[in-house]
């Protein structure tokens, strides 16, 4: 189809007619409002869920540590789209990019809308939890897994407790809750340490979040070199270290079999455990992100230190499973073997099993997230664009609806007298309308208002493509060229479903 140029005239281009619709008041969109790619019903495209950011948190390193298990991951957003291959040149109109990139000429009549089925409600990002603070200008979260953590800490320690000070009765469970919220303040420390470090390399960090296994700090952006990549995973557990050091002095000036004593020595045995475990070699672990910074030095290679990292995550994770109830039955980890009963045993286990799961889930989260990222200069704006028609603001809906059809285009762009854009109809909207009331109702009614966000550059691609989206959030936005000459409209289910093509595509 061919979209307006500055006088919002349709000009001549080189598009190719498209196929014409047995239904001429079909919308002039395409699906929208799925939460994810649909089983085949035939010719329409599947749908994606338009997100309010193409992202997740896109593009984000989720850096951590915890109590055994650091989730530090490559982690990029969520659920998006397949992207196409090649782009259309400038001074031509998109024919509208199907599901492999490639041009899309089918008509309207053969989007999920036209067929007149209704959205279904995008799900809701799950929340962070309650929030804490903004130290530093980064929300800190305590998800609800924490307050599990915390009373089986309680539980736990409080038992330590009976047999070190008995005289403390039920008030050791006291102690014991102190103990876990200093605990997690630690783990705290650790993940700011990352957030410095991160916001010292001009890296976006979305939030901190306490959890079941520890924290996690979301870091948006991957860092620029190696070196700082190291830098970035290494001052979580340096900082653990440090902790565990000042708790060991602390315990110097205190008699051992008081309150203080007790406590000040879990604090420094748990930061060193935190240290040394994130330490360990592989994703999603600290040590796995300084692995893949030596890798990715020596080979010049981000991907290759990231297979090798998660790949030693894995083996990692497959030790812990294995190694860790044998420890424990061994006494090698400060117990007795010979009081090893059958329900310590099925305990350890089960510790190693949720240990090794979240340790293995991290490394092949992390292998996944490397391989968008090196995908990522496939997002382009001017490939994932729509075809749109320009129409007045009083203009029929079923007219507008058959003007696409007829230029086989996917979008329409609400326009003044002179040409100038002035909003863009709202897919979801289309669905409301009946057929037989499609002659009554006017476009401007079902369209959105154009801001200076939702204008997108058509040379935009990857990441500086996804920080656009992200600035605000909208279900279409349009884009334009250089001269400021509409060029199409761009679909959020277009660039998310380009999103869930590059996770699934080989390295």
């Amino acid at each position: 189809m061919d979209v307006s140029g500055g006088s919002g005239q349709p000009r001549s281009g080189n598009d190719e007619p498209a196929e014409h619709s047995a239904d001429p008041t079909a919308p002039a969109t395409g699906p929208t409002d799925h939460p994810g790619p649909e089983p085949d019903r035939g010719p329409r495209e599947e749908a994606g869920p338009p997100p309010a950011k193409p992202s997740p948190d896109t593009t984000g390193t989720p850096t951590g540590n915890g109590t055994g298990n650091d989730t530090t991951g490559n982690g990029t957003g969520t659920d998006t789209t397949e992207t196409g291959t090649g782009g259309t040149p400038t001074g031509t109109r998109p024919t509208g990019t199907g599901t492999d990139g490639a041009p899309d000429h089918r008509s309207l009549a053969h989007s999920g809308i036209a067929k007149g089925e209704p959205p279904e409600p995008r799900p809701k990002e799950p929340g962070g939890g309650i929030l804490m603070g903004r130290p530093f200008g980064v929300p800190v979260y305590v998800a609800p897994s924490w307050f599990l953590v915390a009373a089986l800490i309680t539980w736990v320690f409080g038992g330590q407790l009976d047999r070190v000070l008995p005289e403390l009765g039920a008030a050791r469970y006291l102690v014991s809750l102190f103990f876990a919220v200093a605990f997690y303040a630690s783990v705290l420390v650790h993940e700011l340490a990352h957030t410095l470090a991160a916001i010292r390399f001009a890296l976006p960090v979305r939030r901190i979040q306490l959890q079941f296994f520890g924290g996690v700090s979301e870091i948006e952006k991957e860092a620029e070199t190696p070196g700082r990549e190291f830098v970035l995973a290494f001052v979580g557990p340096l900082l653990s270290l440090v902790l565990a050091g000042l708790f060991y002095l602390a315990m110097k000036p205190v008699e051992p079999g008081t309150v203080p004593g007790v406590l000040l020595a879990g604090l420094m045995v748990s930061n060193l455990i935190v240290a040394i475990f994130n330490l360990l070699p592989g994703l999603p672990l600290d040590g796995g992100r300084m692995l893949r910074a030596v890798v990715w030095k020596l080979s010049g290679k981000p991907m290759t230190g990231t297979i090798a990292a998660a790949w030693v995550g894995r083996a990692l994770a497959v030790a812990v499973l294995v190694g860790l109830p044998l420890l424990n039955q061994s006494g090698a980890l400060g117990g007795s073997g010979e009081d090893t009963g059958g329900m310590d045993t099925v305990t350890d286990a089960l510790l190693a099993a949720i240990l090794a799961a979240i340790i293995w889930t991290g490394a092949g989260n992390s292998l996944r997230m490397a391989r968008l990222r090196e995908h990522l200069p496939e997002l382009r704006a001017r490939t994932l664009t729509r075809r749109a028609v320009p129409v007045e603001n009083d203009t029929p809906l079923s007219e507008a609806l058959r003007r696409a059809n007829a230029a086989g285009a996917r979008a329409l762009v609400v326009v003044d007298a002179d040409g100038n854009p002035l909003s863009l109809v709202r897919e979801a909207a289309i669905v409301g309308v009946p057929e037989h009331r499609r002659p009554w109702v006017a476009v401007s009614g079902l369209a959105q208002e154009l801001t200076d966000g939702m204008r997108v550059s058509a040379e935009l691609a990857g990441e500086e493509l996804l920080d656009v989206l992200r600035a605000t959030p909208a279900t279409e936005y349009l884009v334009v060229e250089q001269t400021g000459e509409i060029y199409g409209v761009l679909s959020a289910a277009d660039v998310e479903r380009a999103f869930v093509k590059a996770m699934a595509r080989p390295a």
